[in-house]
Parts: structure tokens; sequence; C-alpha cells
């Protein structure tokens, strides 16, 4: 009877700190159909009607469709969470669609809300992501090159990207413990900002020389 006590206070402890890392909130009802159309700002999305939902809203259909990769990274993310499917809202997942060109580049980025899972349907790409500070205030690289069927985890809010290292088209499914994960793409986050980061936080930061951060700011910054 006298590790009762301390072994309640540790199941108790342990099912707070696994919600507390929860990526989305658990939903309180059936479902919660979002009404992307609301003006009211909310932590996730307002529900409409229960009695007004429909098939539709549980539903979306292309992730067949190839993107189109000819960008200067030579990838195409085509997402499905809760603007395109609004059933998901309060659900907590997401999926998308990955398409590269030869030698196409998902560039670093991360999702902070987040975890991602992946799938190679076709091709050969290498992925990797970059772990936080460790103990020893090492940023260590985990990576690995996947091939047809292969599936990585990229832990939620670390900086990770996917690169074909073929000579053929690739294709990725990705799946994501969010609803709306977010992403958060580095070089466009950084040299991107608007309005932008002063030159003198991103030379001291970066160990670069002016011209330098100016190039890339013109390079990733808002177009007119």
């Amino acid at each position: 009877m006298e590790m009762a006590a301390p072994l309640l206070v540790f199941v108790l402890l342990s099912l707070a700190t696994s919600l507390t890392f929860a990526s989305d909130p658990s939903p309180l009802q059936d479902f919660c159909v979002a009404d992307n159309t609301s003006t009211v700002f909310v932590n996730g999305n307002v529900c409409k009607d229960p009695m007004l939902a429909q098939a539709g809203d549980f539903f979306f259909s292309g992730l067949d469709v190839p993107g189109n990769t000819s960008n200067k990274q030579g990838s195409r993310v085509t997402p499905v969470n809760v603007l395109q499917i609004p059933g998901l809202n309060t659900l907590g997942i997401s999926m998308a669609r990955i398409d590269f060109a030869p030698y196409g580049l998902n560039p670093p980025h991360t999702h902070p809300r987040g975890t991602e899972i992946i799938v190679v349907q076709e091709g050969t790409l290498l992925v990797g992501f970059v772990t936080s500070n460790l103990a020893n205030g090492e940023n260590r690289f985990i990576s690995k090159v996947l091939y047809k069927g292969d599936v990585f985890v990229f832990p939620i809010g670390l900086i990770h990207f996917q690169f074909n290292v073929g000579q053929t088209d690739a294709v990725a499914i990705a799946a994501l413990s969010s609803q709306n994960p977010g992403v958060i793409t580095i070089a466009n986050a950084v040299f991107g900002s608007n309005p932008p980061i002063s030159d003198d936080v991103l030379t001291k930061a970066f160990q670069l020389e002016k011209n330098v951060v100016d190039y890339l700011q013109a390079q990733f910054g808002p177009k007119n």
C-alpha cells in the first residue's frame, strides 16, 4: 500500500507529460468541420454547424496528379491540410504529396507544429534532419538515402530536407501530426522576411559580407 501513492503520482505525471507534448489538442466531439470563411480568430478553426456537414468536407481529390516542378528548387509540395479538407479540423493529422524533378530539392525547413513521416513512392531521395543543441553543444546531422517503399521520420520542429539524387522524377507522400503543421523554409524566413532583418544582424550571425547578405535578401525577399 505504501507504493500506491508514489505510483499514482508517477502515472499522473506521465499522462500530464504526454498531453503537454501532444501536437494538436484532442477533439471534444465527433468532428468539427472548419468554417474557413469565418472572420473569427481562435486557436485552430471555427466549427460550422455539424448538421450542415457533408461528405465533401472530408474529401480531397487530385493527390495522384504530379505537381509542377519547373521552379528554382525543382520540387513541388501539394498540401492536404485543414485548408483543403475542412473536416480535418481538431483531428490532428494532415498529409502532402512532394514531387521532385531530377536533382530537385525540398529545401531545409521545419514544421513547428507537427512531426512528419514520409514514404517514397518513386525515385531515390537523400533525406536528413539536424538535432537541436545536444549536451555538448553539437547539432547532429542524421541522414539516409531512401528508395521506393522506404519510410523516414522527421521529429517535430527540427530542420530537415529531401533531395532527389536520381536522374528521374521522384515522388513521396508525407503524413504530419497536425491539422496545420506550418512550414518555415529557413532561407526564405531568414533572408526574405518582410520587413527584412537588419544587415548588421545577418552579417554577424552568418559571418557574411554585407554584399552577400544583400544578394540573398534580393533572391529570397518579397517580389514586387
